[in-house]
């Protein structure tokens, strides 16, 4: 696991992973159970799978039906207490799309425009306290293929606005 490497070589001190795909993170959560320098945070929906859930360092269970508005707030909650609280070298982002209201096993209703608030919202908590975030897609579990590629961009186009406001172009 990256996690592991970047502790062991001394590339970085501590690694905060940050999980929003809809389901827990529990193999990231069982893999570094035993490693107290990746702290690893996992939103999920409570009621999903799994069924028994894995115990991450912070377990943020999100009721059924959450949308855009409060999911929201639960981020820039977590993001304000958490990174400031460890100080990571470096945050890894799993931006799961299966949070998605048209998800088939998300059950999580967040449009395409909070999907991509809540990308745009890590990159700028990270970045606005000089921390590198590494974005990568997850979940997503759609038939329409189509449907399912722009959810995955979102994560890309994101990166491209706080990018460009952020001047560094």
């Amino acid at each position: 696991m990256i996690s592991h490497y970047l502790l062991e070589s001394g590339r970085v001190n501590r690694v905060l992973i940050f999980d929003c795909d809809v389901h827990q993170g529990d193999g990231t959560a069982r893999i570094l159970h035993n490693t107290p320098d990746a702290v690893t945070v996992s939103l999920h929906c409570e009621k999903n799978f799994p069924a028994r859930k894995a115990e991450s360092d912070w377990d943020i269970p999100l009721p059924k039906g959450m949308g855009d508005a409060d999911y929201l707030k639960v981020v820039d909650d977590a993001l304000n207490y958490l990174l400031p609280l460890y100080q990571p070298d470096l945050v890894l982002y799993d931006a799961g799309v299966d949070v998605h209201k048209d998800d088939a096993l998300g059950y999580l209703k967040l449009t395409d425009e909070g999907v991509a608030a809540r990308d745009e919202s890590v990159m700028r908590h990270c970045l606005g306290r000089d921390i590198p975030v590494v974005g990568v897609i997850g979940g997503g579990y759609s038939k329409d293929r189509q449907a399912l590629a722009r959810r995955h961009g979102i994560l890309h186009h994101s990166a491209q606005r706080v990018w460009q406001s952020s001047g560094c172009h």
